[in-house]
């Protein structure tokens, strides 16, 4: 049997910061589970965060109007991508399961690893206009966040002066992670680990260290599935009316994007469904409509070209 393979990207400048600490001992259990475990130090690599015409080997395909997301598609295409990129896009394909570990910097990840992020998840690679989210590239690989905060949990309540945590990590999650395929298993979250004692620091830790020992047996995240979808220009690419007229009756939202004006559904972002729940939201697949393969390529062509690079939006914390 092949052995599993687990990628940690990995941003913090300091090697003995507590994002150090949490780093290690996902090494240290995964290995003790069997898993080779990749880790990208992406300060100590001196990763290039800027997606510039320096990723592309040769001469582009337009130089009068340089569009990234583009270029880097049929430099993809043609093994025209620059070293660094496709040693991490190599990583990313031995991968079952890939984690992010960072601090929470204005309420995303540090630029090292948006840049990361923007590189190396190119088109192509990690999306195509047929394969996006539950149809996507990578979804039979599993990934999460695991981030510190410099502000309390209680701050990111919905009450809190930082808003609702599960608002904050939806871009992430939902127009990144689940955007490419991957099933999106709840993120671990150290919160305020700076103004914790050591005791508390060490608390989180064999914490996280508990959760890793049965992370690939846990549910992940609740997403709205595309087949939800009318994915024509028509129809807005919108929810199909009989879905939206069956919520009406629903307490909350579906999840937190999508939440047709409804309470947002509680910890969508942060926890998994309860089996109940879950049975439900699959019912309602069942229902769902087919997609016509040379359409749906067509139609999101269109919309990818132009749109792709506007998708994500992010005050930073320590």
């Amino acid at each position: 049997m092949a052995q599993k393979t687990a990628l940690i990207v990995y941003a913090h400048q300091c090697p003995v910061s507590f994002n150090a600490a949490a780093r290690d001992v996902a090494v240290e259990e995964l290995e003790d589970q069997g898993y080779r475990v990749i880790v990208s130090d992406l300060y100590a690599m001196n990763f290039k965060a800027s997606a510039t015409q320096d990723d592309i080997i040769g001469e582009v395909k337009n130089p009068d109007l340089f569009q990234y997301g583009e270029e880097t598609m049929h430099a993809w295409m043609e093994g025209r991508l620059s070293e660094d990129i496709v040693a991490e896009q190599h990583k990313v394909e031995k991968a079952e399961l890939i984690i992010f570990q960072f601090p929470l910097y204005w309420f995303s990840v540090p630029a090292i690893m948006k840049g990361w992020i923007d590189r190396v998840l190119a088109q192509g690679f990690a999306f195509s206009l047929q394969k996006v989210y539950n149809n996507g590239i990578f979804k039979d690989k599993k990934a999460m966040l695991s981030f510190s905060t410099g502000a309390t949990q209680s701050m990111y309540q919905p009450d809190g002066i930082n808003g609702d945590i599960n608002v904050t990590l939806w871009p992430l999650q939902n127009g990144t992670l689940h955007f490419c395929g991957f099933q999106v298993l709840a993120p671990h979250i150290f919160w305020s680990p700076i103004y914790c004692p050591s005791e508390g620091r060490s608390a989180m830790l064999e914490g996280w260290r508990a959760r890793l020992r049965g992370l690939m047996s846990e549910k992940p995240l609740t997403f709205a599935p595309c087949e939800f979808f009318d994915l024509s220009f028509q129809g807005g690419f919108t929810m199909w009316p009989k879905l939206k007229e069956k919520q009406k009756s629903e307490r909350y939202g579906l999840t937190t994007g999508h939440h047709l004006g409804k309470p947002l559904p509680p910890d969508n972002q942060i926890k998994p469904l309860p089996e109940r729940e879950s049975g439900a939201s699959q019912d309602n697949s069942n229902h769902s409509f087919l997609f016509n393969g040379f359409i749906y390529a067509v139609i999101f062509f269109f919309i990818f070209k132009y749109l792709i690079f506007y998708l994500l939006g992010g005050k930073k914390t320590v």
